[in-house]
């Protein structure tokens, strides 16, 4: 016998609430307390029950959809281009775990993420029109460039949008963000209290403001320890960019005894050129990373890094979000996470 799907009531008696508050907070109706509405997304799960989209949309008149945009600043549109792009963003472990934290927090909520690049002046017309014809309800912004023109734009039409990071140029939009100077600090302190004294840094892009404060924690960090002077080679957040900027410090700087790379990816490029030239890590050169991604648990030896909950900031974004749409915040906010030093093998 084929079981039948379930339904409103069945929700209801598993939430033990009525059939009418079931139906409000599937609805997205805003007078329900919010102890209740987490019991009756609970019940939801449990049950395996599935809203009827369209019905719920013609009562809600939403999509039901956020857009998950990966913005830039490029204006060439050709195929190799768009290529290329989507190849970086596939390759960095970044980006699985902000997708992980975003449907994490849709899910149960039956809203859908629709994944979409606006790497090119094109890209991005698109990504306004989508918007403005109610295609997806918001958009929750990751851009990988400074120069990014899309979040203004957003804002000048008054479009629904959380960023991930604080915007390069001031813009009322609402960001997450982490305290990416403590992070720096951190990870002086960490290499310092090691007995390292000859420490250089391999930055991410310095026109972005995330590795303009990992830098500036730093050197403050280093500075306040009777460092007044730290060599710095400029990096892209890949692992072959951590490479080459940590074979121009060890041919400048030979006696280095100890690396912060702004990312774990930059990380993993300089154990790498480290081992190639004969040192021991940690014995002869300390490395610590940053973001407490997957490559800090894959690289040998294992990276010592600052954790940046990506998970829980991404669906703290898609929170913000949903509270822009329902009309429950109506002027931009910022939430900044605090960073973490996790201890392992390389420092």
């Amino acid at each position: 016998m084929t079981r039948q799907p379930p339904t409103l009531e069945d929700v209801a008696r598993e939430a033990g609430v009525s059939r009418a508050t079931v139906s409000r907070v599937i609805n997205g109706i805003r007078n329900v307390d919010p102890a209740i509405q987490e019991v009756v997304r609970n019940a939801i799960e449990r049950t395996g029950y599935t809203p009827n989209s369209a019905a719920r949309s013609l009562v809600t008149r939403r999509a039901e959809t956020i857009a998950l945009v990966v913005s830039g600043a490029g204006d060439n549109d050709s195929e190799s281009e768009r290529t290329a792009f989507a190849t970086r963003v596939f390759a960095d472990p970044f980006f699985g775990r902000v997708v992980d934290g975003v449907i994490t927090f849709l899910r149960p909520r039956s809203m859908h993420p629709v994944l979409m690049f606006a790497e090119s002046e094109a890209a991005r017309r698109e990504v306004l029109a989508y918007l403005r014809q109610g295609r997806a309800d918001g958009a929750l912004i990751f851009s990988t460039h400074a120069e990014d023109p899309l979040p203004a734009l957003l804002a000048a039409e008054s479009l629904h949008c959380v960023l991930f990071a604080r915007p390069a140029t001031a813009a009322p939009v609402s960001y997450v963000d982490l305290a990416h100077q403590d992070g720096g600090r951190l990870a002086a302190e960490h290499l310092l209290a090691r007995g390292c004294r000859r420490i250089a840094t391999v930055t991410g892009p310095l026109d972005l403001p995330a590795a303009q404060d990992r830098l500036t924690g730093f050197r403050d960090a280093m500075a306040r320890h009777g460092h007044p002077y730290v060599p710095i080679a400029e990096g892209g957040f890949t692992l072959d960019s951590g490479a080459a900027a940590t074979a121009r410090l060890l041919t400048e700087h030979p006696r280095i005894d100890g690396v912060f790379a702004a990312n774990d990816l930059m990380a993993q490029g300089a154990c790498q050129v480290l081992r190639e030239q004969g040192r021991r890590i940690p014995q002869d050169v300390a490395v610590v990373g940053f973001d407490d991604s997957v490559t800090a648990s894959a690289c040998r030896p294992r990276l010592t890094t600052i954790r940046q909950p990506m998970e829980d900031m991404a669906a703290t974004m898609a929170r913000i979000l949903q509270e822009h749409i329902e009309g429950a915040r109506t002027e931009p906010t910022s939430v900044i996470f605090e960073p973490q030093l996790v201890v392992r093998e390389s420092a």
